[in-house]
C-alpha cells in the first residue's frame, strides 16, 4: 500500500515537473514570438518610412519636371505669340503693298482713260467744225435746189396747161381714167394670180396630203379579222350533244337562262353552236361550255358553278385586254377604270370590225400622222386610242358613242384635246385643233382599207374578178392576177407586142379603167411586168 501511495506521489510529481517545464517553454516561446513581431513591425514601419521617403523624393522631382515644363511651355508661348504677330505683320504689309500697287495701276488707267478722252474730245472737236462748214454747205446747196424746185414747178404748170389745152382734159379726169385703166389690168392680173395660186396650193397640198397619209399606212401593219355572232364549240363525239341537253331539257335550259346564249344543237357532227349578239355573253357561254365538255360533269349545279366563275374570269381578261392595248399604243398613264371599259371593246364589233383592234389602229395612223405633221405624237396615239371609247357603254347608258365617250373622258379628267377629239370624230361638233382631225382622218382610213369591214363573198370576188378582166382587156396583156385581197392587181404582158416604153402607157391607162368603173375601199397598186426569156436545152 506504501508502495502504491509512493509510486503515485512520484507520478505526481513527475507530472507537476513536466506541466512546469511546458509552461516555461511556452513563456520562453511567448517572448521570442513577442521579439520577432516587434522585430517585424519595426521592420515594415522602416521599410514603410523608405518608401514614403522615396515616394517625397519622386514627387519632388516630379514637381520640379513639371515646374521646368511650365516654363518651357511660357517660352513656346511667348515664342508663338511672337511669331504670330510677326505673321499678321507682314500680311498686313503684304496687303497694304497690294493695295498701294492696285491704286497704282488705277491711277494707271485713269491716267490712260483720261488721255483717251482728251484725243477723241480733240476729234470731236474737229468734227464739230467739219459738221458746220457742211451745214453751212447744205444750205447753200438747199437754197440752190428750192430755186431750181420753184422754177420746175413753174415749168410744170405751163406743161399742164398746155396739156390740158390739147387733150381738152382737166388733171383730175386724166387721173381717173389713168386709175381705172390701171385697176382694171391689175384686178385681171390679180385674179390669174391668186387662181393659180389656189390651183398650185391644192395640188401641193393634194400632193403632200397624200404622201402623209401613204407613209402613215405603210408604217401601220395589223390583221384584218370579221367577227361573227356565233361561237362554235368542238366536241369529242356526237352522244355529247344528248347530255348537254340533258334529262327533259334541263341542262340547256339552264345553260340558256344563266349565260342568255341561245345553243343550237343541229346534224354538224361533234359541234355545237352558240348564238347571241352580246359577244361578252357568248364568250362566257363558249368558255363554261367547254369546261362542262372536257370535265363530263353536266348538271344544273355545276352548270350554274362555272357560269359564275366564268364570270369573274371574264372580267379579269377584259382588263388584261385593256392593259395590253393601252401598253402597244403607249398610253402607260391610262386610268385603270378606263383601260377596263376598253378591255370591253375587245368583244365590240362595228361591222365586223373588232373595236378594240380598230381604235389600237386608229391610234397609231394617228401617231404617224401627227409625227408628219409635226405635232405631239402621244396626245395623238391617245386621243386615237380612246376615240370609240363609247361604243362600251352604248347598249348600256342612254345616247351616242360619241356623247358617253366624251362624258367619260371628262369624267376622268382628260386632256381638252382629247375630249374633243372624241366629241369631233364623227362631226358632231367642230374640232378645234389640228389632231382632232388627224384621229377623224384615221378613224376614217382604219374602217376603209380593204378588208376592214365585213363584205359579202359574192361582191369580194366579183371585185377581184372585174379587177382581172379590166387588166386583160387591154391589147398586149397576156394574164393579170388580183393580189392581196384586192389592193394590187400584178399583169404580165407579151413582150413581142408591148416595148419597155409603152409600159408606163398601159400601166396608167388600166388605172384610169379601174378607177372610171370600179368602186373600192382604199387603193388599188397597178404592177405591169414584162419579162423575155431566152431557152435552151443542153444534150
Amino acid at each position: 500500500m506504501n508502495d502504491v501511495i509512493t509510486i503515485v506521489l512520484a507520478v505526481l510529481v513527475i507530472v507537476l515537473v513536466v506541466a512546469f517545464i511546458f509552461y516555461v517553454q511556452k513563456i520562453k516561446n511567448g517572448k521570442q514570438d513577442a521579439e520577432s513581431l516587434i522585430t517585424e513591425a519595426e521592420n515594415k514601419a522602416n521599410e514603410i518610412t523608405a518608401n514614403a521617403k522615396r515616394d517625397a523624393d519622386n514627387l519632388k522631382r516630379e514637381a520640379e519636371l513639371y515646374k521646368r515644363d511650365a516654363e518651357n511651355f511660357k517660352k513656346e508661348a511667348r515664342y508663338s505669340l511672337k511669331e504670330e504677330e510677326q505673321k499678321q505683320r507682314r500680311d498686313i504689309e503684304n496687303e497694304f503693298k497690294q493695295d498701294r500697287k492696285e491704286l497704282k495701276e488705277t491711277e494707271q488707267r485713269l491716267t490712260q482713260r483720261e488721255e483717251v478722252l482728251d484725243r477723241k474730245d480733240d476729234t470731236l472737236t474737229k468734227k464739230e467744225r467739219n459738221l458746220d462748214s457742211k451745214e453751212e454747205n447744205l444750205a447753200k446747196k438747199t437754197d440752190t435746189l428750192n430755186k431750181r424746185e420753184q422754177e420746175l414747178l413753174h415749168i410744170e404748170e405751163k406743161k399742164q396747161q398746155e396739156l390740158e389745152r390739147i387733150s381738152n382734159l382737166s388733171v383730175d379726169e386724166a387721173k381717173d381714167i389713168i386709175l381705172t385703166e390701171t385697176r382694171d389690168g391689175l384686178t385681171k392680173e390679180m385674179a390669174q394670180m391668186i387662181r393659180q395660186s389656189e390651183e398650185k396650193a391644192t395640188a401641193e397640198a393634194d400632193k403632200k396630203a397624200k404622201k402623209i397619209i401613204s407613209l402613215a399606212i405603210q408604217r401601220v401593219s395589223s390583221d384584218s379579222v370579221a367577227e361573227q355572232t356565233v361561237s362554235v364549240v368542238t366536241l369529242p363525239d356526237d352522244s355529247m350533244k344528248g347530255r348537254i341537253i340533258g334529262r327533259e331539257g334541263r341542262n340547256i335550259r339552264t345553260f340558256e337562262a344563266l349565260t342568255g346564249i341561245d345553243v343550237i344543237i343541229d346534224d354538224t357532227p361533234e359541234a355545237v353552236v352558240l348564238s347571241g349578239f352580246d359577244p361578252i355573253r357568248r364568250e362566257i357561254a363558249r368558255m363554261t361550255l367547254e369546261q362542262l365538255v372536257q370535265d363530263g360533269r353536266i348538271h344544273p349545279a355545276r352548270i350554274e358553278e362555272l357560269v359564275e366563275k366564268n364570270r369573274k374570269a371574264i372580267d379579269h381578261k377584259i382588263r388584261e385586254y385593256g392593259e395590253q392595248a393601252a401598253f402597244e399604243v403607249g398610253a402607260h398613264n391610262l386610268h385603270p377604270d378606263l383601260m377596263k371599259i376598253m378591255g370591253r371593246l375587245h368583244f365590240r364589233t362595228s361591222y365586223g370590225q373588232n373595236v378594240l383592234d380598230h381604235s389600237v389602229e386608229v391610234a397609231n395612223i394617228a401617231g404617224n400622222l401627227a409625227a408628219e405633221m409635226g405635232e405631239n405624237i402621244q396626245l395623238a396615239k391617245r386621243a386615237g386610242f380612246l376615240h370609240d371609247i363609247g361604243k362600251a357603254l352604248d347598249h348600256e347608258v342612254e345616247g351616242s358613242h360619241v356623247e358617253i365617250g366624251t362624258d367619260l373622258a371628262r369624267k376622268y379628267k382628260e386632256n381638252p384635246i382629247v375630249i374633243n377629239t372624241i366629241a369631233s370624230h364623227h362631226n358632231d361638233t367642230e374640232p378645234n385643233s389640228v389632231i382632232a382631225v388627224l384621229v377623224a382622218a384615221a378613224d376614217a382610213l382604219s374602217a376603209a382599207r380593204p378588208g376592214a369591214r365585213r363584205e359579202s363573198i359574192e361582191n369580194y370576188i366579183k371585185r377581184l374578178k372585174d379587177l382581172e378582166n379590166i387588166s386583160t382587156s387591154f391589147d398586149g396583156v397576156d394574164t393579170a392576177f388580183a393580189l392581196q385581197a384586192g389592193r394590187e392587181v400584178r399583169v404580165m404582158v407579151k413582150p413581142e407586142k408591148l416595148s419597155d416604153d409603152k409600159m408606163t402607157i398601159l400601166a396608167r391607162d388600166i388605172k384610169n379603167r379601174i378607177e372610171n368603173e370600179m368602186d373600192y375601199p382604199g387603193n388599188i397598186k397597178v404592177t405591169v411586168i414584162r419579162e423575155t426569156r431566152a431557152i435552151d436545152y443542153a444534150k
